[in-house]
């Protein structure tokens, strides 16, 4: 047990990238003495979303002694009704910095991840780079330990070497609301345009990984967000893109024993309920209950933790919310198509890594595909091949029978690895799920939602909220849940605040250029007329 003492929500953890001070909602993990629950009334927080935003926040509310109600909305896809939070979809790794994920597993004493693993990118040409794995290699200086050590299978060195300049954009990229907004308004193939990027070295190698990492095309990706997943997975510290994988589903492996661990707390798991509006207390300005249709929830707080499609659903059926600016700004924002495809072949293919990104059939999807017999437990010794593809940005593949998606998805195998051509699919399983995956087009910057709102007792978790963490995807997800539960704990004045990990600190070498950097901008912005010409 850490020290009993309360701090502000937002007070700082420490201070990271480049020494800017990182604002995290933090204080000690503590649960509340159960007889001190017991005299008195527990206060009620609705949290909406299952995912790993929800659930890390219902999951510290509940240790917290709060009476916590999880909503699971059920949606239709096709043939299918599933929980998006809890059903997987897609497959996603595991890597280095998720250091709050990493921890969260530690508290849980589960095991659920393979060991770190090597993967490798394909184009239409075949093999590109194999990427290590690069805790296992003699450290170096970031950037030179990923250029050195990442494997190109036809890249020459000339135009790997033209990755260094956007190491100037990477040092100015930091993190804080001035630098999202200023690259928010590119995209990113005018970043590395700018940067003298070479054309074969963007094509082959950048542009796919973009597809996979943003899930769009890079001519539709804001340049802010390219620079932050470059940095945050790639380059600020050799080790980062080292990655682990789950060895079942999801849903199987972490989500049931983390939700029946919540549930032995007292948590409630509502299935099928979809928002349909927010009753106001006139007086206090705060949310009194969460409807569900004719069924309705009352509450001391609320956290809406869903995506931005479900999101924008919640807005146009709420004239609660449609009454609020910030609210309104979220339809602005966009969503990307995915689809998944799992296969089963007729014999053993073999694939020499077990993940693998490619870039797409076209010029706009991108798409991965993965050995699950070596992946997950229960296909280690199937005598046949089993394998899962995703494909990103799949608007020209949803409409598809799935006999001709089949097809589109062997060829694209048999382009990555020759052995695929001589196998037959004995089995599929095909998921398509429409208006799923964040779209940071650029300019989105400015309309997506910050973890408070102008409704007291609301706030807000997920991928898409701006936050200074500095994390992404489920890594982010996680930290705006806690970050939410946080915010709860301090309006309801009652628990103690989730310790939140920062991410790790920028190296010497770029804390220094950054703050050269800023003192550089400090002194430009004093110079008349600085502000007249467009940036």
């Amino acid at each position: 047990m850490l020290g009993i003492c309360r701090i502000p929500p937002c007070t700082i953890l420490n201070s990271t990238r480049s020494g800017n001070s990182r604002l995290c909602c933090r204080a000690e993990n503590q649960e509340v003495p159960s007889n001190e629950v017991s005299i008195k009334k527990k206060q009620k927080v609705v949290v909406v979303g299952s995912g790993w935003a929800g659930l890390g926040a219902a999951h510290h509310l509940c240790k917290q002694g709060f009476s916590v109600t999880v909503l699971q909305g059920c949606y239709e896809f096709g043939s299918k009704k599933i929980s998006l939070a809890t059903d997987d979809i897609g497959i996603q790794g595991f890597y280095h910095p998720f250091r709050n994920i990493f921890n969260l597993i530690d508290e849980l004493n589960i095991k659920p991840f393979t060991s770190w693993m090597t993967s490798a990118q394909y184009s239409r040409n075949g093999l590109e780079v194999k990427f290590p794995v690069y805790q296992e290699l003699p450290v170096w200086p970031t950037p030179f330990g990923t250029i050195m050590y990442t494997q190109f299978a036809r890249l020459p060195l000339v135009d790997r070497l033209t990755l260094l300049p956007l190491m100037a954009a990477i040092i100015d990229f930091d993190n804080t609301d001035n630098a999202w907004r200023k690259y928010d308004q590119l995209t990113a193939r005018e970043l590395f345009k700018q940067y003298g990027c070479s054309e074969r070295f963007y094509q082959d190698v950048i542009s796919p990984l973009l597809q996979v990492g943003l899930f769009a095309p890079a001519e539709q990706c804001s340049a802010a967000a390219t620079l932050a997943i470059i940095y945050y997975f790639i380059l600020a510290h050799q080790k980062d893109f080292d990655s682990v994988w789950c060895r079942g589903t999801v849903k199987e492996m972490i989500f049931e024993p983390w939700m029946n661990s919540m549930k032995e707390l007292g948590c409630k798991f509502l299935e099928g309920r979809k928002v349909t509006e927010f009753n106001l207390d006139e007086e206090t300005g705060c949310i009194s209950q969460v409807a569900c249709g004719k069924e309705s929830l009352e509450a001391d707080a609320v956290i809406l933790a869903v995506g931005i499609s479900t999101m924008q659903d919640i807005i146009q059926n709420s004239a609660t919310l449609c009454s609020k600016n910030e609210f309104l700004k979220v339809l602005n924002l966009d969503t990307i198509d995915l689809l998944t495809v799992k296969l089963w072949l007729d014999k053993k293919v073999n694939m020499p890594n077990a993940s693998n990104a490619c870039s797409g059939f076209n010029d706009a999807s991108g798409w991965t595909f993965f050995n699950l017999n070596v992946i997950h437990d229960k296909h280690k010794d199937d005598p046949v091949t089993v394998l899962q593809a995703d494909f990103y940005h799949a608007n020209e593949l949803m409409p598809l029978k799935d006999e001709d998606i089949v097809k589109k998805v062997m060829a694209c195998l048999s382009n990555c690895i020759k052995d695929f051509e001589n196998v037959s699919v004995v089995d599929k399983d095909i998921g398509r799920f429409p208006k799923l995956l964040t779209h940071f087009f650029p300019g989105a910057y400015n309309c997506m939602m910050r973890g408070s709102t102008s409704f007291p007792n609301l706030f807000m978790a997920g991928d898409w909220i701006i936050n200074r963490h500095g994390s992404w995807s489920q890594e982010k997800s996680l930290v705006t849940g806690l970050e939410a539960a946080n915010r709860v704990v301090d309006y309801l004045e009652d628990g103690m605040f989730a310790k939140i990990l920062p991410v790790e600190e920028d190296e010497p070498q770029v804390q220094a250029l950054r703050s050269l950097n800023r003192n550089l901008s400090d002194i430009r912005a004093q110079i008349p007329w600085s502000n007249y010409f467009l940036d």
